[in-house]
């Protein structure tokens, strides 16, 4: 459920990077080719990116398929971005159906999506709430899994934990609370993006001084090269394996297991964690 990437590299209008490539993640909103769960992603879109004057990252959410928003057209061809990561929602049983729901979620240069599903949720993960006080859970961007994966993460990132541990420890701990969850989960600073490869397809493609993450292959724009003529003899997609945390810059990437995660600690009721009078 969902599709979504993100790239680092050379500025690309948005209408390269997302609209233009043949089977890219326009199209991938009604004709998804790895999506295991679900067959379209008609349920809102967003995009994030991160302007050249390095000010904090932009965002433009909508509730409505990506391709019925008519501004989307001229917006991406007038915005031109180095780091971009934007998503297609497929929304999970009982969400919100509103813009709110709409990933890429942003806290500072940080922008997070989430491609997956928390079956049975929020019951389903009340265990991994226990160092969350009733402030940061009233704060909670929408009511969706997503948003509360996103709060985990974000609590992480903002008590110092470096961004790949950060992301790795919710993403293991959700499968270890709920096994049949899927938490491919995408995070960039604009200057890195780390994922997480948890129950649904993941790929990536690197160019010279660019790397392009997302949930499945398409033909990619410049600066990457034409299909067959990487070095590789491939057409320069590779897959994720299962259970992994990628760390990539325009430098290169990084692939490395998931780590098995702790039990979580029991969640003390809800009027403990109240702040009293």
């Amino acid at each position: 459920m969902c599709r979504h990437l993100a790239y680092l590299g050379p500025p690309l209008s948005l209408r390269e990077l997302l609209i233009d490539p043949p089977g890219g993640l326009y199209t991938q909103s009604w004709a998804p080719r790895r999506q295991r769960y679900g067959t379209v992603n008609a349920d809102g879109f967003g995009i994030g990116w991160y302007p050249q004057d390095g000010a904090p990252p932009a965002r433009y959410r909508r509730a409505v398929p990506v391709w019925a928003d008519g501004n989307l057209p001229d917006l991406a061809r007038t915005v031109r971005s180095g780091a971009v990561l934007a998503a297609v929602r497929s929304a999970t049983p009982g969400t919100s159906q509103d813009e709110s729901a709409a990933a890429p979620y942003r806290d500072g240069r940080w922008l997070f999506s989430h491609n997956g599903a928390v079956p049975d949720w929020p019951r389903a993960l009340t265990e991994l709430v226990g160092d969350l006080t009733a402030e940061d859970l009233l704060a909670v961007e929408s009511r969706c899994d997503s948003a509360l994966l996103w709060l985990l993460v974000r609590h992480r990132l903002r008590a110092g934990r470096p961004a790949g541990p950060a992301l790795a420890d919710v993403a293991a701990r959700t499968a270890w609370a709920c096994p049949e969850a899927r938490a491919n989960l995408l995070l960039t600073d604009g200057r890195s993006v780390i994922a997480t490869r948890c129950g649904d397809s993941l790929w990536y493609r690197t160019a010279p001084g660019a790397v392009l993450v997302a949930s499945e292959p398409f033909e990619p724009p410049e600066p990457f090269e034409p299909p067959g003529e990487e070095p590789s003899g491939g057409d320069g997609w590779r897959e994720v394996p299962e259970h992994s945390l990628l760390r990539a810059t325009t430098e290169g990437v990084e692939i490395t297991p998931l780590p098995a995660a702790p039990a979580p600690r029991p969640t003390p009721p809800l009027s403990e964690r109240m702040p009293t009078a």
